[in-house]
């Protein structure tokens, strides 16, 4: 024990003269003890003391099939066997070429009416959710010259969005509060109101509204579409901003409008792909084909950083010419298409038909929601929202005038610490406690998983 003491001591030291936490106010930090994990284990994680937590936001929402799963593991010891890395530019490599095929196969799922010749079909991977925006923010503006269409050079996405924190992602971003320091550095953007029905923009109510929404998105499509390259949504659920979900039909007319106008359509599934909403992709559930899809996050099971952005043969087309014409999409880097992470990437997408990860899922969806259903009636809980196996609590002060509490409050935090003596990691955006376990967890660990969360909302808000 004083050993584990000992250590435990020499890492927080170690941590604290070194390191630099993301989205982290390094001062308070500083004047308290971390939680230090060592060990991964089905959907549990394990801190330096010995001690098991339930995994309840899959490590940042990357986690699918379980920590250590032996089926990814083996994968990616196998192909370190024969190398761990080497570049895609000017060469390839049989991991990437094999899952560009099957992530293309994967998209024919986004759409029940595709035709026989998938309409997203070109894989450009880069290495993290920012980047494969950056990519797709870039491919549609190029494109878009490519056709000699110069005037398309800006963008439309939505209040509350998050894309990433590169300049370009941020660029398109909506949520303020991580945003507006480096407005300066940005570019010029257009931005539509959010479907966030609990605090609707406009004052409307979900239930009569007609999605009002789309009609102010309608108004700027309209009076700037020679300007917009395209259109970039989180489909579903706007996930950094407070998982926030658009109600049925939303995602299907924003598709509807873009073709109209002639605008892209990028889907941000960074967050939402593989399985997170009880399908593959989000797009799934409304029969939507975006022109451009990204995807990170649960694309390697949570093993090792990737990223994909898909395109159409259209746009990738337009990018063929001669070397002298410089059509070329001068963009890449180091890491692109790393043959680790894509053997992760590959048994991760094996596991899905092995272990029929989906429709097993259905039932945890269930016991989820009926969990959800009971934490709603809390007096201090203002609105619950989940698509699939995503959900947030958003707490409030006063449940009947909607009252937030203040953001010295820190309620969410202080909800989501009370869970961690508990036995379960989460982590909130703001007052909304998120919950986003791992798709492989057991139904008997997800009834634990909504308990523990009751509990810690009950006690810190005095319910």
């Amino acid at each position: 024990m004083i050993k584990i003491q000992s250590v435990r001591n020499h890492i927080e030291k170690l941590d604290k003269r070194y390191l630099w936490h993301p989205f982290t106010q390094m001062k308070e930090w500083a004047e308290r003890h971390p939680l230090i994990i060592t060990e991964g284990r089905g959907w549990f994680l394990k801190d330096i003391s010995g001690k098991w937590y339930i995994d309840g936001v899959s490590s940042l929402w990357v986690t699918v099939h379980g920590h250590r799963k032996k089926e990814i593991d083996d994968a990616v010891k196998e192909q370190m066997d024969k190398i761990s890395h080497s570049t895609l530019l000017g060469l390839t490599h049989p991991p990437a070429a094999v899952l560009a095929e099957k992530l293309v196969k994967l998209c024919r799922g986004v759409s029940r009416n595709a035709p026989a010749k998938p309409a997203l079909c070109r894989v450009f991977f880069s290495d993290n959710g920012s980047t494969s925006v950056e990519i797709a923010l870039k491919i549609a503006f190029q494109y878009w010259r490519h056709r000699g269409i110069e005037g398309k050079k800006t963008f439309l996405s939505l209040n509350n969005g998050y894309h990433g924190d590169t300049i370009g992602a941020v660029s398109v971003g909506g949520i303020d509060l991580f945003h507006d320091v480096f407005s300066p550095l940005l570019f010029k953007t257009f931005k539509a109101p959010s479907p966030y029905c609990y605090r609707c923009e406009f004052g409307k109510k979900a239930s009569s509204c007609r999605l009002y929404c789309l009609k102010e998105m309608e108004k700027i499509m309209h009076k700037h579409h020679r300007e917009i390259a395209a259109l970039i949504i989180e489909p579903l659920v706007q996930g950094a901003g407070g998982m926030i979900t658009s109600p049925a039909g939303y995602l299907k007319k924003v598709r509807t409008l873009c073709s109209k106008y002639n605008i892209l359509m990028i889907a941000d599934e960074v967050a939402t792909g593989f399985g997170r909403t009880g399908r593959m992709f989000a797009c799934e559930h409304e029969d939507v084909i975006p022109d451009i899809l990204c995807i990170a996050k649960g694309i390697t099971g949570g093993y090792l950083p990737l990223a994909a952005t898909v395109v159409s043969e259209e746009i990738y087309k337009a990018f063929l010419g001669e070397f002298r014409e410089l059509k070329t999409f001068f963009h890449g880097h180091t890491y692109t298409g790393n043959q680790l992470a894509c053997a992760a990437a590959l048994a991760n997408i094996d596991l899905f038909k092995k272990e029929n990860t989906l429709r097993r899922l259905r039932k945890k969806i269930e016991i989820l929601r009926k969990g959800l259903d009971k934490i709603r009636e809390f007096d201090h809980v203002g609105d619950v929202r989940q698509k699939g196996f995503i959900a947030g609590i958003e707490l409030v002060k006063n449940k009947k005038t909607k009252q937030a509490y203040s953001f010295e409050d820190r309620t969410g935090w202080k909800v989501c610490l009370k869970a961690r003596e508990h036995g379960l990691i989460l982590r909130p955006l703001g007052d909304v406690v998120v919950l986003m376990p791992p798709l492989g967890i057991s139904r008997e660990e997800l009834k634990s998983l909504v308990r523990i969360t009751a509990e810690a909302v009950r006690i810190v808000t005095g319910q």
